[in-house]
């Protein structure tokens, strides 16, 4: 074992505590230096700025639009007039579209629709041709036009000009100089039921510049008619022949020779729609079928738009 002397003892005890304290001097300088003491800084929420008012904007108004007329659900109007150049007068009556009045400067296309014979010129408007106008025009399914009425009630007296004369020369110009038709041939038709039909199968054929659409209900041909047929389709030029539409009841007196009439339209090439319904030669029949005749007019002129 190795001893020390008391001297030697108390110089390492001296030793040791400057030793000792050497390193806690070491220490405290590196504690003191270490950034885990440097402050830490605390984050700052972003200051609050006060909030901002929405800047109000122009709003644009859509363009204004026209006030819808309130004419466009409405009725046509019928209204009488007459010739009074004639003896007895000439009378007729005139349907005019919704919308008529107010579209001044808006022109038509113009039907005639000839009555049958006993009848008169309110034939038409009874069996509600202007009904079912007016309800095409209203869904869109037809254009507008003007409808006429002529009346042929002195269809068994001598009252001067023929009723066929009196049409193409005093009641067709008379309507187009009083009422905003367009006055040519594409946009004039002549129709009609029983006697009113055999007026429009000849006016239609002999008087093709003037109509472009003929409509022939329950067709009762007038005398000795039947054997010109031949020389008024020949006679149209084929780029000019007008679209025909035919129609009558299986009991009427007059089929058989409306069958006659259909068939030398097929043998000339005329083209022409052929309807053979179940019915007889009443106001019942057409009735029955007013809406199909006014739909079928207004299909020639929808298709031409």
């Amino acid at each position: 074992m190795r001893r020390m002397n008391t001297r030697q003892a108390i110089s390492e005890a001296i030793l040791r505590t400057k030793l000792l304290a050497s390193m806690l001097t070491l220490l405290v300088t590196i504690t003191a230096c270490s950034p885990s003491n440097q402050p830490v800084p605390t984050p700052t929420t972003p200051p609050i700025l006060p909030s901002q008012t929405p800047q109000a904007t122009a709003t644009l108004s859509p363009p204004s639009t026209p006030t819808p007329l309130t004419c466009l659900t409405g009725q046509g109007r019928v209204e009488a007039g007459a010739l009074d150049s004639f003896k007895p007068a000439q009378q007729f009556r005139v349907y005019l579209p919704p919308c008529y009045d107010e579209k001044t400067d808006e022109r038509y296309p113009v039907l005639y629709l000839l009555h049958g014979q006993t009848y008169t010129d309110d034939q038409w408007v009874r069996l509600g041709a202007t009904n079912v106008l007016d309800e095409l025009i209203h869904s869109g399914e037809s254009a507008p036009f003007i409808i006429v009425f002529p009346d042929d009630r002195y269809w068994n007296l001598e009252a001067g000009p023929g009723f066929g004369d009196r049409l193409i020369t005093a009641i067709i110009p008379y309507i187009d100089s009083t009422y905003r038709t367009i006055a040519d041939r594409n946009h004039r038709a002549i129709g009609g039921m029983s006697r009113g039909a055999g007026w429009s199968l000849r006016l239609g054929l002999t008087q093709w510049k003037l109509f472009s659409v003929i409509g022939l209900h329950s067709l009762a041909v007038l005398q000795k008619d039947s054997t010109k047929i031949r020389t008024w389709v020949t006679a149209i030029p084929a780029s000019s022949r007008p679209q025909i539409f035919m129609d009558v009841g299986d009991k009427d007196q007059e089929l058989i020779m409306d069958e006659q009439v259909e068939s030398q339209f097929n043998d000339f090439g005329m083209t022409h729609e052929w309807h053979l319904y179940g019915g007889a030669h009443t106001e019942e029949y057409w009735s029955a079928h007013v809406q199909e005749y006014i739909r079928w007019y207004a299909e020639q002129w929808n298709a031409a738009q």
